[in-house]
């Protein structure tokens, strides 16, 4: 096959160009319309199930709603694991799906189930309903709605939230991928009356008449239609409340001599803030009004935020004068940044790859023959990436070597080169380069697919690690296969245009030079194999125990700038103290480090009608970052890092403290549970047990070198001011439970309806006046009354007590959890967990009941390892079955199987000269050194079978063949790892990922280029004796 699409391209050579052109159409059509993303989107597929229960604490919580809502679970096919925390009015259900689980009929199939639950959980308690589509991607875009420096007429808290929720945000939503937009700080404005309890007793007003009177004066009605005169006359009665002064002047009763009670005779009514569970802050200046932009689950981040750009601009003309729409986070930024790396690397190494096939094959026209099949195959596959849905991004395209592309083409077109030199000026060159072409047809086909082949494994991957690898293997076969179809067509019919017989230069001066310094080492070589195999061996097996030493990582960090600091407060602190704390520490933050940090943004608890987990004691201070050369004070990110713990331990002491990056932390938290790198779950039943545990495992955490942020999660702290009805006082008295509990409503605020103002709702609020609802003895003095119109204090009806109770309960696969987290800085992951799993074990013993479960990204290490371990070995095994096709001999397949081991060592020696541990990226770079070590030891091994099958003897052939293809060689090895340097040793952001992979191939190629020259010649004739010399 290969033979014809050969002979059929240079007898139709002029059709070549044509396609090449159809190419470039083609590819850049494709590559314009690929979607763009910093990393890709690892996110399980997930479904949560939100309540909101504010009449339940967090065991009523836990048993009137999450249980049912987790039992109602039960059966749904392909699901991986249920997580839920139930806190003081809130519940939160995760169900989790196995990877490749169509989001949509996940939703389908929870749906269903929900109204299954909805049958079992009482109607006053809430009803569950399914969250937004959620990615661990998802906060794309942020910014805060606040006045214009200097206006003259500035908004209060309330007004700017109000235009946030109703003008700004609605129209966001409607941005094409958006999913969500969550509004957080400011006030949710509301229609309240603020009652005085004195002067509903003096007046005779009991709490529920207020609540009736309302709902009965708040009430539109239909009455349908009448006909007159041959015309229809529809009747409608319209007496909704929309103004404060209609809510005062609700009559609630009248005295004996018929005068009317207002509202307004019993308290004031007035626009006040709903009750809050959150707020936000910025730069040390106070209270700000901030959202959040989520993007769509599977949408092109690129491309959506640049729709959410253009919509902020066009809602910022119509926005009332003063009033600014100031933008503080894009994601699109990191996009452009960690795109504009990969980029510049990848120049950069396609110009060191041009420039050394430039030098070695002294032909100006030959190389750039060879360099044009980077952009023709970088084409190529970018119309498969297209095809295949395969997002460019720092994995797919950050492991893409223009030196593995061009070995085809340089396989050929050196081959070329060197018939031509030696061919008869008078033939054509088109017959020279097909001969050429097709001797060295078979070496480029099972180049490019042994090189494919060690790709395999990473298509193997599952879970997170395939997410985030397979695209980058699937990018660069796309590329090699592009590589191997153009160096069969494209590339000899480019020659037979621009090349011509006899004017080809033999060699060039370097390769010359280097074939006066390797024949010598070639001969001593030839004549010590014994020497030369020991010493392979010796540095083999000295590299394991360096190996073993490595340590090792999932993934290197990706260094996303930005810094989130998550804090951690007892559970009793209260909201208003999170936002001085945080105003606090951003003041200090901004003053310390003016060059290197440009804001700090604060998000404190969670939304009014928000369902995060987050209590008003849990703080997420976001630090916008600089770029590194505007720093003055620090010189890199950990001492960043390190300065700013200490001032805010020198600022809040006494507060838990983390630190992690927007994506890290959102991904973390969506895969695992936790918010850091490693977590350990209890779990089991009794919560002072699991506490007792906790803490004594987050002490032993505390002492192992590496851990920093160790926090064990706090169930208890959290006082309650417990209203208990006590049954046969109401009895007594006449009184319904219900009158007690609206009382205690009021407290916080009771809701009775919504007051519309155009095409904006507004909760319509009763409660009592902060005078009377923030002193335990002034609650228990409260009055409500009996059916016979006396008023009897809330302490004569219920028990009043302070007490502490639980904050929030965790659960995971249908069993209570609690977790200690931490993460690990200065030394790798795996090597930390293995620490601490010892220690755990040794120091803390668990109850008969009770189990740990170790989460984090090092799990996906392991998972890794286990696939890897399974299927490169078959992946290694088809490639010694092919190279047993071509010699129909094992012992040569073994020994080409030998440049495996000599190219592990140089890989591994890079990575502890550089202080890198082994991840996943590093062994993506051995799996792809291996391919190129076997590719170029088939060259060689081909080059002295054909000479000794020709009649030479082996020494002679194993001689001639090694100087013969030097040059080869030194190309596919230089031009490999040249095409990486810049990837190695570039800071841009991204390039943690890049680091190990092009670290392990440049120095694996540098040791497997110079011990094949070495080791495969002089031990070949161990492998193949050949005919005996004449």
């Amino acid at each position: 096959m290969f033979d014809s699409l050969i002979r059929y391209s240079l007898s139709n050579r002029g059709f070549v160009p044509l396609l090449l052109l159809g190419l470039v159409g083609s590819g850049l059509f494709s590559l314009a319309r690929l979607p763009i993303d910093a990393v890709p989107d690892i996110t399980n597929t997930q479904v949560m199930a939100m309540t909101s229960a504010p009449a339940l604490g967090p065991e009523e919580v836990e048993q009137f709603i999450t249980i049912p809502v987790e039992n109602a679970m039960n059966g749904i096919p392909r699901i991986k694991e249920v997580r839920s925390f139930s806190q003081f009015g809130i519940s939160g259900v995760t169900i989790v799906f196995e990877d490749g689980t169509d989001i949509y009929w996940a939703r389908q199939q929870v749906g269903e189930r929900l109204d299954q639950a909805r049958t079992s959980i009482p109607q006053e308690f809430g009803q569950p309903e399914m969250g937004p589509i959620a990615t661990g991607l998802g906060e794309v875009f942020q910014f805060q709605l606040r006045n214009a420096e200097g206006s003259p007429n500035p908004r209060s808290l309330m007004e700017l939230r109000t235009i946030l929720d109703w003008e700004v945000a609605r129209r966001l939503k409607s941005v094409p991928g958006v999913v969500e937009v969550n509004a957080l700080g400011g006030e949710l404005k509301t229609y309240e009356v603020e009652l005085d309890p004195n002067r509903l007793l003096a007046r005779g007003i009991a709490l529920n008449q207020v609540y009736e009177a309302i709902r009965r004066n708040n009430l539109n009605a239909g009455g349908g239609y009448i006909q007159r005169n041959g015309e229809l006359r529809v009747i409608r009665g319209v007496g909704l409340i929309d103004s404060l002064k209609d809510l005062e002047e609700v009559v609630l009763a009248t005295t004996g001599g018929g005068t009317p009670i207002y509202v307004r005779d019993v308290g004031t009514v007035r626009f006040a803030p709903m009750l809050r569970h959150g707020a936000a802050t910025r730069d040390g200046r106070g209270e700000a009004v901030t959202a959040i932009v989520y993007l769509l689950a599977g949408e092109n981040g690129r491309v959506v935020v640049d729709r959410i750009k253009r919509k902020v601009e066009e809602i910022q003309c119509e926005l009332p004068e003063g009033v600014v729409i100031d933008a503080y986070y894009d994601r699109s930024v990191f996009i452009e940044k960690t795109i504009g790396t990969v980029a510049r690397n990848l120049a950069e190494g396609g110009v060191l790859v041009v420039a050394v096939l430039l030098i070695l094959l002294g032909d100006l026209r030959a190389g750039l023959i060879v360099a044009l099949a980077i952009p023709l195959s970088m084409l190529f596959a970018g119309n498969l990436m297209l095809a295949f849905g395969i997002a460019g991004s720092l994995m797919s395209l950050g492991a893409i070597d223009f030196g593995l592309i061009v070995d085809s083409a340089v396989i050929v077109i050196e081959n070329c080169v060197r018939h031509l030199a030696h061919a008869d000026p008078r033939r054509r060159a088109r017959d020279v380069i097909r001969r050429a072409t097709l001797e060295v047809r078979r070496p480029v086909v099972f180049g490019v697919a042994i090189i494919t082949m060690v790709h395999l494994p990473i298509l193997a991957l599952q879970g997170v690690e395939g997410k985030m690898f397979r695209p980058m293997a699937l990018t660069v076969i796309f590329a090699l296969t592009g590589s191997l179809l153009l160096s069969l067509t494209a590339t000899p019919v480019l020659a037979s245009y621009f090349l011509r017989p006899g004017t080809a230069k033999r060699d060039t001066a370097l390769v010359r030079w280097a074939k006066r310094a390797y024949e010598p080492v070639l001969r001593r070589a030839l004549r010590r194999p014994v020497a030369v195999a020991l010493a392979a061996v010796v540095g083999f097996a000295a590299c394991i125990p360096v190996a073993l030493g490595l340590g090792g990582e999932f993934i290197p960090q990706l260094d996303e700038g930005d810094l989130i600091i998550a804090q951690t407060r007892p559970a009793s602190a209260s909201l208003n103290e999170g936002i001085a704390d945080a105003t606090r520490l951003e003041r200090a933050l901004r003053d310390a480090f003016p060059d290197e940090v440009r804001a700090v943004i604060s998000r404190i608890g969670r939304p009014e009608i928000g369902l995060e987990a987050a209590g008003v004691n849990l703080t997420d201070t976001w630090v916008l970052v600089n770029e590194p050369g505007a720093w003055t004070r620090v010189r890199s990110k950990d001492e960043l890092i390190d300065a700013i713990d200490a001032t805010c331990k020198r600022v809040i002491p006494g507060t838990s403290y983390s630190f992690s990056q927007p994506i890290e932390l959102r991904i973390n938290e969506m895969l695992s549970g936790v918010r850091a790198d490693l977590g350990i779950g209890i779990f089991g039943e009794d919560f002072d047990v699991l506490q007792q545990k906790a803490d004594a495992i987050a002490a032993v955490l505390r002492a192992i070198p590496g851990s920093t942020g160790v926090k064990a999660q706090a169930l208890g702290g959290l006082p309650f001011l417990r209203i208990e009805v006590d049954r046969d006082r109401i009895s007594r008295h006449g009184i319904d439970a219900a009158d007690v509990l609206d009382a205690v409503a009021a407290l916080g605020g009771k809701m009775v309806g919504q007051v519309v103002e155009g095409q904006r709702r507004f909760a319509l609020q009763v409660r009592f006046g902060a005078q009377y609802r923030n002193d335990i003895e002034t609650i228990r003095t409260l009055k409500i009354a009996d059916p016979q119109g006396r008023m009897i204090p809330l302490e004569d009806l219920a028990e009043i007590r302070l007490e502490d109770d639980t904050y929030e309960i965790w659960r995971k696969d249908r069993r209570r959890r609690i977790t200690v987290q931490a993460n690990v800085r200065g030394r790798d992951l795996a090597g930390f967990v293995a620490e601490a799993q010892r220690w755990v074990a040794a120091e803390v013993p668990l109850p008969r009941g009770y189990t740990l479960e170790w989460v984090g990204t090092f799990e996906n290490l392991q998972s890794a390892t286990r696939h890897l371990r399974l299927v490169v070995p078959l992946a290694q095994a088809l490639i010694f079955l092919l190279l047993y096709s071509t010699f129909h001999s094992i012992r040569l397949g073994a020994l080409i199987f030998l440049s495996v081991p000599l190219g592990a060592i140089g890989g591994v020696l890079a990575l502890w000269v550089r202080g890198l541990s082994f991840s996943i990226s590093a062994g993506v770079g051995f799996i792809a050194l291996s391919g190129v070590a076997v590719l170029d030891g088939l060259v060689l091994i081909a080059a002295i079978r054909h000479l000794t099958e020709e009649g030479v003897a082996v020494l002679e052939a194993v001689h001639d063949a090694s100087m013969m293809r030097l040059r080869p060689i030194l190309m596919t090895g230089l031009v490999a790892s040249l095409g990486f340097v810049p990837m190695a040793f570039s800071r841009g952001p991204g390039a943690e990922v890049q680091r190990p992979l092009a670290t392990v191939v440049i120095g694996g190629l540098i040791t497997s280029m110079l011990l094949k020259l070495v080791v495969l010649p002089a031990i070949y004739p161990w492998f193949d004796p050949g005919p005996p010399a004449p």
